[in-house]
């Protein structure tokens, strides 16, 4: 019998809620701090990890929580003026600070703001805030003083989970042996994660067949997902 899935029933794709996050060695430290939030030792705290680590979930669960803004450096900052304990979210730091000097003025400028009115800053990136290659002294002595949380890549267990969750979303039995299949041969990212499971729905419904161990291998082969 052909799976259908219903529209009311759609995933929710990138799903960035507290109950989505699989929870594991790799990301526990990090998590323990925003569920701390607002008692952090400081006004901000760094949260760095590589690509597809769950920097961009804890992120949102944590802007979710505080209630707070996410910025861009190459946006007016003006609007930050006057707010009471504003608590912000800035990602990809490390990235966003390679423009140049007038991204670190920027920075320098709104983690000010949040300083002096009793605020809160959230700063994800791939790397420490020692890696950043600040030019700007006065920003980078305060960057560096943050407290930070190291994300690791996903082990297997983590890869296992967060595989079961994204099939079960979809009305997928998560097979033991076909999570355990995928986790050890694609690339060990969260991201990467989501666009295999939406590959074989997807092929499983134009096909009108089950998502079998033999149908995983072909789809993955033929859309070249395995790493």
């Amino acid at each position: 019998m052909t799976r259908q899935l219903p529209l009311a029933l759609a995933p929710r794709a990138g799903s960035h809620e507290r109950e989505d996050l699989a929870v594991g060695p790799p990301n526990r430290e990090a998590l323990v701090w925003i569920d701390a939030w607002p008692d952090w030792p400081g006004s901000g705290l760094v949260v760095h990890g590589p690509e597809g680590s769950g920097k961009s979930h804890l992120a949102s669960i944590w802007a979710r929580r505080a209630g707070g803004g996410r910025i861009a450096l190459d946006a007016p900052l003006d609007r930050l003026a006057g707010l009471s304990r504003p608590a912000l979210l800035l990602e990809d730091a490390d990235r966003a600070l390679a423009a140049g000097a007038a991204a670190e003025a920027a920075l320098f400028h709104a983690y000010n703001l949040v300083v002096q009115a009793g605020g809160t800053l959230l700063l994800t990136a791939r790397e420490p805030a020692s890696r950043w290659g600040v030019a700007l002294a006065d920003l980078r002595s305060r960057v560096q003083a943050l407290p930070a949380a190291e994300l690791k890549p996903p082990d297997d267990e983590m890869l296992a989970a967060v595989l079961a969750k994204l099939f079960a979303d979809r009305q997928i039995p998560p097979d033991r042996e076909i999570v355990h299949f995928i986790a050890a041969r694609v690339e060990r990212r969260l991201s990467t994660l989501g666009a295999v499971v939406e590959a074989l729905d997807r092929a499983a419904l134009a096909a009108g067949r089950g998502v079998t161990l033999p149908f995983v291998r072909q789809v993955l082969r033929e859309k070249g997902l395995f790493d």
